[in-house]
Parts: structure tokens; sequence; C-alpha cells
């Protein structure tokens, strides 16, 4: 396996590279929504879907040192918002007695497959609840550098995601 983190690398990147980066995420408006941790970079499997698509297809044929500014639109990013999946429901659907919050949130079925679903509000009778991921139908704007990248291990690339130091287990 080749190791080329942070070294000067005229090496692009592609599929079934592991990737470090650094990076900031932030909506339209500018506000920061999440961010890698200093001194610490993100690493993913490239090519396997372990960072969303509209950033993964910007990111390819990149290389370390280089940096980017890069807009992901929803479609990309983590959907439209479905109004499929923003409910109003009684709230006698809940077992009597269970605590229900604002921010909560909970897995169910939902046409064939299972969804986490996020409480909105919750009223005597009613309760407000949304099956979207939190940044469905936003635009994602990331500031991105290439800190690092080597060559998948065999078994990274059999699982589909990165392993940490001394491996993974399942």
């Amino acid at each position: 396996m080749t190791v080329i983190f942070g070294a000067e690398s005229k090496k692009h990147i592609k599929k079934g590279d592991v990737v470090q980066m650094n990076y900031v995420l932030k909506d339209e408006s500018g506000e920061i929504i999440d961010q890698s941790q200093v001194g610490s970079s993100f690493e993913y499997l490239h090519g396997h879907g372990n960072i969303v698509l509209g950033l993964e297809k910007a990111l390819a044929g990149l290389k370390i040192g280089d940096k980017k500014v890069v807009v992901v639109s929803p479609i990309e990013g983590y959907g439209e918002l479905d109004p499929r999946l923003q409910l109003t429901v009684d709230r006698k659907q809940f077992p009597e007695g269970s605590p229900l919050e604002e921010g909560m949130q909970f897995e169910t079925p939902f046409e064939n497959s299972v969804l986490i679903f996020t409480v909105e509000s919750v009223e005597a009778e009613k309760v407000t609840i949304n099956g979207n991921h939190p940044l469905a139908g936003v635009a994602l704007h990331f500031d991105v550098e290439i800190t690092g990248m080597r060559e998948a291990s065999k078994e990274e690339l059999t699982h589909g995601h990165v392993h940490g130091p001394g491996g993974h287990h399942h």
C-alpha cells in the first residue's frame, strides 16, 4: 500500500483512494454547518458514496495541496424536501406515556424502508414529524483542502469505507 499523506504528490484523486481533507461546510447564508476538527483531517473512501455525490464528483482529479470551493445542489447533496415526509399524526400513535419532545428522533417503517423521523412539535393531540434529512433542500457550500491521500487496503475496498489505525472490526 502506498501512503502519501501530507507529502507533495502529483497523484490525482480516483476511485479507491483514501482521501484526507480539511473542510468547512456552510449554508446559503454563510452560516457554518459543519467543519473538520482542527488538527485532524476528515478521511473518506473516494468513489464509494461515503460523502455527498456532488462533493465527491467535484473532488475527483484533485491532488494533495489543492483547495476548492464547491457548491452542491440539493439533488446531489441530501435531496430536495419531500413533502410526503412532513407529517402531522395523532399523539395516540405513540406508546402511551412515552415522553415526546421537539428534536427527538425515532426509526419507523416507511414505504418499504426504514426512515429516521425528527419530532418538530408536540401538541396535546397532534405531533408534527419530519423524515427529511435536516439538510434536504439546502445548497451546500464547501471550502475544501486536500491534505493527504493513499491507496485503500483490500479490506477497505471490500467494506466500502475507511478503516482507522489498527484496522476495523464489524
